[in-house]
């Protein structure tokens, strides 16, 4: 039976470090103020805890070194993270650059008509759900530079969309 399967883990099986985001090779971490923030509340809250289970006596001491572990991990990933971290907060009004919130038309293809609003932010801020996109997703590079009135042609599983920037915002402006 594959020990994957098995609840009584090793004391020396690896610590599994589950990884951030990722950026491709040589890209600046660019966040906004507020991908900042969260990063820094996301950072205080495994403080926190790693510090609760210091603090708490352990009634396995491998399951509560392997947390242990599993906290130091994470936070030293997040330390890099909030280290490399380029907060952009300026940006040129007209033009649709990173953190910016556009509104695109769709002209053409198989969802002609519609209308979707895409915020631009960091890697680890991005929630698709929640219309927030990473700087490095293929919609927000093909939107880089233009403006409202400019189009942009985005191939999907459903076909090639055309669509036209019909706004251009920036959080505070």
């Amino acid at each position: 039976m594959s020990s994957a399967f098995l609840k009584n883990e090793t004391a020396d099986a690896p610590v599994v470090i589950p990884a951030r985001a990722p950026l491709p090779p040589g890209t600046t971490n660019y966040v906004t103020p507020r991908g900042l923030a969260l990063l820094r509340s996301e950072l205080n809250e495994l403080e926190i805890e790693h510090a609760h289970l210091q603090a708490t006596e352990a009634t396995d001491e491998n399951e509560r070194s392997r947390q242990l572990a599993l906290l130091n991990g994470r936070i030293a990933n997040l330390n890099q993270r909030i280290s490399s971290a380029k907060v952009v907060d300026s940006h040129p009004q007209d033009e649709v650059r990173f953190g910016a919130t556009v509104v695109l038309k769709t002209k053409t293809g198989p969802s002609a008509g519609n209308e979707r609003r895409f915020t631009i932010v960091g890697v680890d801020e991005a929630d698709a759900t929640q219309g927030l996109i990473a700087f490095t997703a293929p919609i927000a590079r093909a939107m880089q530079g233009k403006r409202i009135g400019d189009t942009v042609t985005l191939r999907t599983v459903q076909g090639e969309d055309v669509m036209e920037i019909t706004a251009v915002q920036y959080e505070g402006v």
